[in-house]
């Protein structure tokens, strides 16, 4: 078989595993949330946005043709199957479309608001992109776990650099707190139940495969 050939059946094997993962996950959460009475923390959200002021963009091209925006959990497997993709996506087309970063923790994972808080606190002083990378870099090490990982997360913004008095203040804030409520209101608004799910344009994408995937960036990169 040759290298070209190999690299096609490694491609595929991971989409299709990620496919699998993304469909758990939707069961999982519908388990979950079926089974437990509906949390208090995030209102109704009849103004429901797709992008708003303070949404974390993670390109800035000169001229914008298009915008996709993903809901993400950083407990999620599938989220960091897919994040060495979605890295290479934003290489490719990061001077064409603006990629957008949403927090959208499962109730089924014990530690995926904690660690939302951790990286929105790392985002108040401009190290979100770091933050992220960092937890999904290390999922396999502290995800599924049902004890608290906030001490573990505040060494890796430790590692960072980060003012750990404004991380620490930053973490507790009913602010930041409140700026995650609102990620998850206008998902669920917006028809989001699992993660990651992405939106181009406006338009909730169902994914097939990665070559599906770069064919809508194409189009709407044109």
């Amino acid at each position: 078989m040759s290298a070209v050939s190999t690299a096609r059946n490694v491609r595929t094997a991971i989409w299709t595993i990620l496919a699998v993962l993304l469909a758990t996950g939707v069961i999982w959460y519908a388990v979950v949330t079926a089974n437990k009475p509906a949390p208090a923390a995030a209102p109704p959200a009849p103004d429901a946005q797709l992008i708003r002021e303070d949404s974390h963009r993670v390109t800035n091209p000169a001229v914008e043709k298009a915008q996709l925006v993903e809901f993400l959990d950083f407990e999620c497997e599938s989220c960091r199957a897919a994040e060495p993709l979605v890295q290479e996506l934003k290489q490719e087309y990061g001077d064409l479309i603006t990629f957008v970063h949403r927090y959208f923790p499962l109730p089924g994972h014990a530690n995926s608001g904690t660690a939302a808080l951790a990286v929105e606190a790392a985002a108040r002083q401009g190290r979100y992109e770091d933050m992220a990378a960092k937890l999904f870099e290390t999922q396999l090490q502290w995800g599924e776990k049902q004890e608290s990982q906030a001490v573990l997360f505040r060494t890796y913004a430790e590692d960072l650099g980060l003012d750990m008095t404004q991380y620490d203040t930053d973490v507790a804030a009913e602010e930041t707190k409140e700026r995650i409520r609102k990620d998850i209101a206008d998902g669920k608004a917006l028809g989001v139940t699992g993660t990651p799910t992405f939106f181009l344009d406006g338009k909730k994408l169902t994914l097939n495969s990665e070559a599906q995937f770069r064919q809508l960036l194409d189009e709407a990169a044109r």
